[in-house]
């Protein structure tokens, strides 16, 4: 058997990857990926760069100093012109928008009268940058009606950070479980890509050895599911190859992308304000370093080592289901009804992962989504950044985990197979869900 099988999985490995569109896409992927993060940095740092700006109209005797330039809004103030003028001359000079303060007898007045004027929907930020000068002229007016002074006013205005600490006297920062979470988040995207693409891949050889009745040939020669298992193992094998190939590469252009074009390291992580808890908190060089500290930290080993776990586990069981849809089916189009099954705990596992480990990764439905075996591939490596034993992942849970998607895999396999051993023969006939549990019962 052992002979059979390791033939069959050279096989399918050397068909995969002497097939041209492998070759193409192992060397085109890495380019287009690098590529479109290079694209992307550079889109960034053109959108950082770019000043709006805002001419203002002020009739009134208040916010005279209000309105300071930051990095992206600059003001220019009109003085002398009617309102339709300062229109005019605001849309003629391609301005963002036109403040206009009427002259009113109070700031509360003022506040409810201004209006801003743009040729288009406005931007959000410069609205936000707006509303906050406002916010805080309004407040300052409204304390100072009640006997507080200005310089009272601006140190009740002073921001607090709470000061965090492990009982063991080390300083922590905020923002760190969040970041922790998108670095375990990225490996579970991978492994779920990885299986949505591959699995695919399982499918579809399936069906075209079946549809030419190659398979008739084979089957004659090796058990059903010895040639089940070989074309799992053998096209994960080859997407291994593709996978490293692709990483190892990426990495080499993305370092000569930085280093000749002159890219900023900062500028590939995009906007930080898309990461919670990072734009308000790493303001400061010790708490950057902080942050560098934590991230260093990671059990990157350990990650690593489990990432390979869970994505050999987790692959072999969902191939499997793909596998069996592929010997059920006598084209592509009939599989459609099957897959969204398989991918929606996947999907789930993303999206719940997400939710419930940056909000809670000790909570029931994270640890209950990394013990379960279609999920737990995903939801256990947004968890395992943290570490394994106290403040990080309970070794028994991990190791529940792994034993879980073991017994579950041999008895999807086992399932699997049977569907596999009947309709790989089985033609002109489109399966239902009530023709595969029929088959399941077939010793």
């Amino acid at each position: 058997m052992v002979g059979k099988l390791g033939l069959i999985i050279k096989r399918e490995y050397l068909a995969k990857v002497r097939n041209r569109s492998f070759i193409v896409m192992t060397i085109l992927s890495p380019l287009l990926i690098v590529g479109m993060i290079v694209l992307i940095a550079y889109l960034t740092k053109i959108n950082s760069d770019e000043v709006r700006v805002v001419s203002i109209l002020n009739e009134s005797n208040y916010f005279q100093h209000q309105f300071k330039p930051t990095k992206g809004i600059s003001y220019l103030y009109l003085d002398g012109l009617t309102l339709e003028q300062a229109k005019d001359s605001t849309n003629a000079l391609g301005y963002d928008g036109l403040l206009h303060l009427p002259n009113e007898k109070d700031v509360e007045q003022v506040a409810k009268s201004a209006y801003l004027y743009t040729k288009d929907n406005p931007n959000t930020n410069v609205i936000q940058q707006l509303e906050s000068v406002f916010q805080r002229q309004l407040r300052q007016d409204r304390l100072e009606k009640l006997g507080v002074s200005s310089d009272q006013f601006s140190k009740v205005e002073q921001p607090f950070d709470l000061q965090l600490a492990t009982f063991d006297g080390e300083r922590s920062i905020k923002g760190i479980n969040e970041i922790k979470a998108f670095i375990g988040g990225g490996f579970g995207y991978a492994i779920m890509m990885f299986i949505i693409i591959y699995g695919g891949f399982v499918m579809r050889s399936v069906i075209e050895e079946k549809t030419s009745r190659i398979i008739e040939v084979i089957i004659s020669s090796v058990k059903p599911f010895q040639l089940m298992l070989g074309k799992i193992i053998g096209t994960s094998l080859a997407g291994i190859t593709q996978f490293t190939i692709w990483l190892i590469s990426a990495s080499i252009l993305l370092l000569l992308a930085v280093t000749f074009l002159g890219i900023d390291s900062g500028e590939l992580s995009g906007n930080s304000a898309a990461m919670p808890g990072m734009a308000q908190y790493a303001t400061m060089d010790s708490d950057m370093i902080m942050y560098a500290r934590e991230i260093l930290d990671i059990p990157w080993t350990l990650l690593i080592l489990s990432f390979f776990i869970y994505f050999v586990l987790g692959y072999l069981i969902y191939s499997s289901i793909y596998a069996a849809i592929g010997a059920a089916v006598d084209n592509e189009t009939d599989t459609q009804q099957f897959i969204f099954p398989i991918i929606l705990p996947l999907m789930l596992a993303i999206y719940v992962g997400f939710f419930s480990v940056f909000s809670n990764p000790h909570g029931p439905i994270a640890v209950g989504f990394s013990l379960f075996p279609l999920t737990s591939p995903i939801v256990m490596l947004m968890r395992l950044p943290g570490g394994i034993g106290e403040g990080g992942v309970p070794l028994w849970q991990l190791l529940s985990s792994i034993a879980l998607l073991i017994l579950t895999f041999w008895g999807i396999v086992s399932l699997a197979s049977r569907i596999y051993k009947v309709g790989i023969l089985m033609y002109g006939k489109k399966p239902t869900y009530k023709e595969l549990v029929k088959w399941l019962r077939y010793k």
